[in-house]
């Protein structure tokens, strides 16, 4: 989780708000009356909701890029220490460094093996590709916002002025509802590789436990019985031998 923070955008009435995660906000109201200004308001609550969202996404990376630094450089330390000891070791340097380089090795793939449980590496580069995305996204919509803006002052050539604010409300509902794809798509990227982290941390510890075996329990009977829908053979038997 990102750490907790204290922002402020413009449809906030009291201020500053504690923020720590992905949460909505009241669309804002007022008087349709006055399309323009309430256009303009819807504008400014969507662009700072992505705004938030990128902000969220840049500070949830920190950590989790920092932490997997962290690993991967005692992992590659690990790694050179295993390969190093045993020449020491060998050369006579050091008596019995050998046997640290074992330990060496089991400290790297254990780091490695955090970083991939816990999914920090993967983690905060799906956070700079989603930021990034959002980001993308965001500066097409303000070309296009501007785009719009521009054709209602030149005069509404298109249709009405009711077509003209429905264009503008298709563009920023369309905008809202690719960002929480993004958001959604990375959550459930973020589930998989959850799910996967944990099936190969099952498997590989199962793979070090050596079941008891029981006698009898598991062993294979000798006559076994017979599988349903399958004819057991039967053994051959001698022919009679004609009458002398």
């Amino acid at each position: 989780m990102a750490k907790e923070a204290t922002v402020s955008s413009p449809d906030d009435e009291g201020g500053a708000v504690r923020q720590d995660d992905l949460l909505g906000r009241p669309a804002p109201r007022g008087d349709w009356g006055e399309p323009v200004e309430r256009l303009d308001e819807l504008y400014q609550w969507v662009e700072a909701r992505a705004l938030r969202t990128v902000d969220w996404y840049l500070r949830d990376r920190h950590g989790k890029k920092r932490a997997a630094q962290v690993l991967r450089a005692v992992a590659a330390v690990g790694v050179v220490a295993a390969a190093a000891l045993p020449l020491v070791d060998v050369a006579g340097v050091w008596a019995g460094a050998g046997e640290w380089g074992y330990l060496a090795l089991l400290g790297a793939v254990a780091c490695l093996g955090a970083d991939r449980a816990f999914g920090l590496t993967a983690g905060w580069m799906r956070d700079v590709a989603v930021a990034q995305a959002v980001q993308r996204r965001l500066e097409a919509l303000q070309f296009d916002w501007a785009s719009e803006s521009v054709r209602e002052q030149l005069g509404p050539t298109d249709g009405s002025a009711g077509e003209a604010a429905e264009r503008s409300l298709a563009v920023l509902r369309r905008f809202t509802e690719d960002v929480s794809e993004l958001v959604r798509a990375e959550t459930a990227d973020w589930m998989v590789a959850f799910r996967a982290g944990s099936a190969a941390l099952m498997t590989q510890s199962l793979a070090w436990v050596r079941w008891p075996s029981v006698e009898g329990a598991g062993a294979q009977p000798r006559f076994p019985f017979p599988q349903p829908g399958v004819r057991a053979p039967m053994p051959r038997q001698r022919p009679p031998e004609p009458p002398r």
